[in-house]
C-alpha cells in the first residue's frame, strides 16, 4: 500500500510581520493508504477518516481506520459520477461531483443518501466554515453556499500580487482562512477571507520519503 502523509506542521520560513508569508510542512508521520484510491477529499472525523474518490466508474465514500488503512465501509457510486471534495455540516457528509452538477449528502453514521443538490459548473473541492461552505471550480473564484440548499451566498475571487489564482482544487476552512492546494503543483495556499493569499505552503518535501522507500515512482 501507498502511504498517506499526514499531520504536517507549518515551519515558517517567512517574517510574521509581513503580509504574505511563506512555509514548509514537517512530516511527522505517515499511514498506510490504498494506492487504488484516487482521493478527492478527505477528513478526519471521531479518529476515522472520510474520504471521496474519483475517477468515472471507481468513485466512492469511504470510511477508513487511519492506522491500518482498512476500509470499514464504502459506498461505490454510479459509474455517471467522478466524485470530488468532500466536507462534514454537523452529521452529513457532503460530497460534490465534478461535472454533474450534484451535490451528494449522507447520513454520516449510515451513509444513506439523504438528498441530492444541484449546482451550475463543476466542483472541485469543498470545505465548511462553521456558517457556509466554500467550494472551488478549478478557477481563480471560491464560492460561499449556504449548506442546505446549495444557493450561491456570495463569491470571492484569489489573488497574489494583484494577480489571479488559478486551478484552486482542494479546500479546508481553518480559523477563519481557507488553505486550497494548486492543482498539478506542490503549493498550498492559505487565502483570508477577502481572497488575499497570506500564506504560501511548499509542500514539495511530502513526496520525499515515500519516493525513497520505493513506495512511489516520480
Amino acid at each position: 500500500m501507498w502511504s498517506l502523509a499526514l499531520l504536517g506542521l507549518l515551519m515558517l520560513a517567512g517574517c510574521q510581520g509581513q503580509e504574505l508569508t511563506e512555509a514548509v510542512p514537517e512530516v511527522l508521520g505517515s499511514y498506510p493508504h490504498d494506492p487504488e484510491a484516487f482521493t478527492q477529499g478527505l477528513l478526519l472525523e471521531d479518529g476515522r477518516f472520510y474520504e471521496s474518490t474519483g475517477l468515472y466508474g471507481a468513485s466512492s465514500l469511504r470510511e477508513v481506520v487511519p492506522e491500518t488503512g482498512e476500509v470499514l465501509r464504502e459506498l461505490e457510486l454510479s459509474p455517471d459520477y467522478f466524485a470530488e471534495g468532500l466536507t462534514l455540516v454537523d452529521d452529513r457528509l457532503i460530497q460534490i461531483t465534478w461535472r454533474e452538477g450534484e451535490a451528494l449528502v449522507y447520513d454520516l453514521d449510515t451513509f444513506e443518501l439523504l438528498d441530492t443538490l444541484p449546482y451550475d459548473g463543476e466542483g472541485w473541492g469543498v470545505c465548511f466554515d462553521g456558517e457556509a461552505l466554500v467550494m472551488s471550480d478549478g478557477s481563480a473564484t471560491l464560492t460561499r453556499r449556504d449548506p442546505e440548499t446549495f444557493e450561491v451566498l456570495g463569491t470571492t475571487e484569489v489573488r497574489l500580487g494583484g494577480d489571479p489564482v488559478e486551478m484552486l482544487n482542494e479546500l479546508e476552512c481553518v480559523d477563519g482562512a481557507v488553505y486550497a492546494n494548486i492543482w498539478q503543483s506542490d503549493t498550498i495556499v492559505q487565502i483570508a477571507e477577502d481572497g488575499r493569499v497570506t500564506q504560501e505552503i511548499d509542500a514539495s518535501n511530502l513526496l520525499k520519503p515515500m519516493l525513497a522507500r520505493g513506495e512511489l515512482r516520480a
